[in-house]
């Protein structure tokens, strides 16, 4: 019997990793009835980690609440308790990039304050590890929102609290932590990430990511020079700077928030969802493994989902083909990291509306092509 480990990322704005592993199964097995389907379904510490957890670990459960979204306006936001103690918070459920239209997007006063709601309900529910997934933010704050609903006041010249977005960090005088949750001081927090960006310069937040969510150039240099004024203040509040490591440009600069107050470990997303999730276990033995994420490109390559799994198989010696809604410059260099073929969805030119509207249907089609072919090249017959 034929066995195939399905295990892709979300294809963002259009399905859930669970839903694309469903459809990828369907048309595995539409060409090969009596194949054996194994659905892991993956993320890299963006949207769609906590899914990916809670289907990964049994007895698991989401939870939901209202938080003041990435604009202050209230909004359904849910976590995931994994038992034991352990929690997942994704940023992008609470200040997510896709829950805005890009005409509507603002950094310079989007918040994280949403993703510091949702640690305190993990916090009421007894967690004592967090793991809070950084990817796919609308914010460039450098978690300030998150800290000032963890209880840490950010006061201006006149004593008065700064109003939410990164730009507001430009007036900040003064620090005051002495609100700061203590529960905080006995958590463990985790942080899965995909990305190594610094806070500030070239390579830091604002200017690698900083446009995608809606800032001009003008934005950026007031956004970086803004968050690099934070870091200068709470670097004399803490006694320790870690602008400069590695992550702590992610999510607008939530990790350096995570690094300086909570005292966070990071983690590749893929490597602890994979290990979370079995993965390794599930792909020994496999005759072939499916993946896939809405683009295949160059910067896939940087912690995305195909990469940490083509690099599993490639590390078990079984060969990874990945399904992505297109592929774009670059996506070659990853056939030297254990990709063994990449196909897009789509079967000739359409419009992007249209593939995100069907996605699940083409990931069929294309799923089916995949297996009819790797059958027939391994001397089974599919089916007609």
């Amino acid at each position: 019997m034929m066995k195939i480990v399905i295990a892709p990322d979300s294809f963002k704005e259009s399905l859930s990793a669970v839903e694309v592993a469903q459809a990828i199964a369907r048309g595995a097995m539409q060409a090969a009835p009596g194949l054996e389907c194994i659905l892991r379904p993956m993320a890299d510490g963006g949207e769609g980690t906590v899914d990916a957890l809670l289907a990964a670990l049994p007895g698991g459960e989401r939870r939901c609440g209202t938080v003041h979204g990435a604009y202050g306006v209230p909004q359904h936001a849910c976590w995931g308790w994994l038992g034991g103690g352990r929690a997942v918070v994704e940023v992008s459920a609470a200040a997510g990039l896709a829950q805005t239209p890009p005409e509507d997007r603002n950094p310079l006063v989007a918040t994280t304050r949403g993703v510091g709601e949702q640690i305190l309900a993990a916090l009421d529910a007894g967690a004592q590890h967090i793991i809070l997934g950084l990817g796919g933010s609308a914010t460039n704050d450098a978690g300030a929102g998150m800290l000032q609903a963890l209880g840490v006041r950010l006061l201006d010249s006149r004593g008065q609290e700064l109003p939410d977005g990164g730009a507001a960090l430009a007036q900040l005088r003064r620090l005051d932590v002495s609100g700061l949750d203590a529960r905080l001081a006995h958590a463990r927090f985790t942080v899965a990430c995909d990305v190594g960006n610094v806070l500030c310069g070239p390579q830091g937040a604002s200017a690698v990511f900083g446009p995608q969510k809606g800032a001009t150039p003008e934005d950026v240099g007031v956004l970086d020079a803004a968050l690099s004024h934070f870091a200068d203040v709470c670097s004399q509040a803490l006694g320790r700077d870690v602008r400069d490591l590695p992550g702590a440009g992610a999510a607008g600069g939530m990790g350096f928030a995570a690094l300086a107050f909570l005292d966070a470990v990071f983690c590749p997303g893929v490597e602890l969802v994979a290990r979370s999730s079995g993965l390794r276990e599930a792909m020994q033995g496999a005759d072939l493994v499916i993946t896939g994420e809405g683009r295949l490109d160059a910067q896939t390559l940087q912690g995305k989902t195909p990469a940490g799994v083509a690099r599993l198989g490639q590390s078990l010696g079984v060969p990874v083909v990945v399904l992505a809604g297109s592929l774009g410059p670059g996506y070659q260099a990853l056939y030297a990291h254990g990709v063994t073929a990449a196909f897009s969805l789509a079967p000739g030119p359409i419009e992007l509306a249209h593939a995100k509207q069907h996605a699940a249907a083409l990931l069929a089609e294309r799923a089916c092509d995949i297996v009819r072919l790797w059958s027939a090249s391994a001397g089974r017959r599919a089916c007609d």
